[in-house]
């Protein structure tokens, strides 16, 4: 499925609510690993979000889809985009500051103009798209503040987890265009995966 390519207003607005959300998180995740281990407050981040979504499917008269193929892409899914990442960077931020976590958080766009380029046949990337993520990246960094690399280099580990995050993320989102093919909706295909994290989660955590 061809991806949108413009934006108007509502979708800039939305991007920009979610930047903050999603950038945010960082912060808020540092304080509660202080008091929870990664896989438990991973685990109430996603039963958190599907409980919310559960809840805006009804309200709104949509279900959850059925049938065991629809299933196997969700957990699929809630694997790539949710249990992988946010372990490996809770996980990270227990060696690492919240603010280079942040940053190394910050290549997903750059993850996924390369794994496009690999995978799909209509998001191939160019110069200005590759100009723009660095640019992006390079914005985020300068907001981000020098300081935030004072431990750089001294948990090579956690800064590769922090690093392989994005890339989970970058995969996600390519994974996830199927769900369009297969006639789920966004709000349908968002709280399928976070059940499905849920469930994985559960017993591991």
């Amino acid at each position: 499925m061809p991806a949108n390519k413009t934006m108007g207003p509502t979708q800039w607005a939305m991007l920009l609510v979610l930047s903050v959300l999603w950038g945010g998180s960082f912060f808020f995740i540092d304080i509660a690993l202080r008091e929870l281990p990664p896989l438990t407050l991973v685990l109430l981040r996603v039963a958190g979000g599907a409980a919310i979504l559960r809840g805006v499917l009804r309200a709104t008269g949509a279900r959850l889809p059925k049938g065991a193929v629809i299933w196997r892409s969700f957990f699929c899914m809630a694997l790539i985009n949710n249990v992988i990442p946010f372990t490996l960077l809770a996980w990270g931020q227990t060696h690492i500051a919240s603010g280079l976590a942040s940053i190394l958080n910050a290549t997903t766009p750059l993850w996924t103009v390369l794994a496009a380029q690999r995978l799909t046949d209509d998001e191939k990337a160019t110069p200005a798209k590759i100009v723009g993520v660095c640019l992006g990246f390079s914005g985020v960094a300068v907001m981000i503040g020098a300081q935030a690399m004072n431990g750089a280099g001294t948990a090579t580990i956690a800064e590769l987890a922090c690093l392989a995050a994005p890339l989970s993320y970058a995969l996600g989102g390519i994974y996830g265009r199927r769900f369009g093919a297969m006639g789920i909706a966004p709000l349908q295909a968002a709280t399928g995966q976070l059940v499905a994290a849920a469930a994985v989660l559960l017993p591991v955590a």
